[in-house]
């Protein structure tokens, strides 16, 4: 049914749906399934999104201790204080942060689109739920909306940082939350898609430089980027902000510049942070090599 940000908004508006009842459709079409059975397979990627939440609120720590526990520092911050960020923000912050930690310490996540970024996805809508009170099936739908984009992404560019860099990670994840975000909020396909824009637009060029190889540092704390500028992106494009640059040109520019990029920067922990002294002590402490 689409290919292109273009074509997914064009259907919307031509037909009057919403963005995440085009993807139902395609998935409904493409898996040969009903409605109740694309519903179902969603909900259960949502119950685990939620558990992931949950569980790090918990606390949690990954076997190599580069990881865990920040999510509850930054809640309990909020308890405390008053937020400089605002808290839907802080609280998307922490729960993206969470998630990835559950992911470092080798818990279930849902890979939205990837392991490595999994935390943006669920820690944007966990947060913005606190405030918008949607229903179930509008929580179900933020994530058909994501993935929509996320669809478009992986057909036309890639969602992997060995393929280009952590902007098609964490880039991504959090370009698709923003179109969910303003979805979810009342926002226009159109406005969906200009969110998604100025979302991807501000992670361009943002390389995969994992410390140790491994999907911790800087992983987590990218998520978190990720996910404030999400909320950022969601609120510019509610207030009529529109990106120069269209959606699909802005996925184009990411696919060129992941192409462009060294491979040392691209997830192989040869380059950026896993090069620095204090990136090469912690390789040579947890693997000693």
């Amino acid at each position: 049914m689409f290919r292109t940000v273009r074509e997914l908004v064009e259907i919307a508006e031509k037909e009057n749906l919403l963005i995440s009842e085009v993807m139902i459709r395609q998935e409904m079409d493409i898996k040969n399934k009903t409605r109740e059975e694309v519903f179902n397979e969603m909900e259960r990627n949502l119950q685990v999104m939620e558990k992931a939440v949950a569980d790090s609120l918990k606390g949690v720590h990954s076997v190599t201790g580069l990881t865990g526990g920040d999510a509850v520092k930054i809640q309990d911050y909020m308890k405390k204080h008053t937020p400089l960020s605002g808290y839907v923000m802080l609280d998307a912050v922490s729960k993206a942060m969470g998630t990835n930690e559950v992911n470092a310490a080798m818990g279930v996540i849902c890979a939205t689109p990837t392991a490595g970024s999994a935390g943006v996805v669920p820690g944007t809508l966990f947060a913005v739920k606190e405030q918008l009170n949607p229903t179930r099936e509008q929580m179900i739908r933020y994530l058909f909306t994501a993935g929509a984009f996320g669809l478009v992404v992986a057909n036309n560019a890639f969602i992997s940082g060995a393929a280009g860099g952590c902007q098609a990670e964490v880039g991504s994840a959090g370009a698709m939350a923003s179109a969910a975000i303003v979805e979810m909020a009342g926002g226009t396909p159109s406005e969906s898609a200009e969110a998604f824009a100025m979302t991807l637009k501000n992670m361009l060029g943002l390389v995969c430089d994992p410390v140790a190889g491994l999907v911790e540092v800087p992983c987590v704390k990218r998520n978190a980027g990720g996910s404030a500028l999400a909320v950022v992106s969601a609120d510019m494009a509610l207030a009529g902000v529109k990106s120069r640059i269209p959606c699909d040109e802005v996925i184009g520019a990411m696919y060129r510049i992941g192409q462009q990029m060294p491979s040392s920067l691209r997830e192989t922990g040869e380059g950026g942070l896993a090069d620095t002294p204090t990136g090469r002590f912690l390789k040579e402490k947890i693997f000693g090599v």
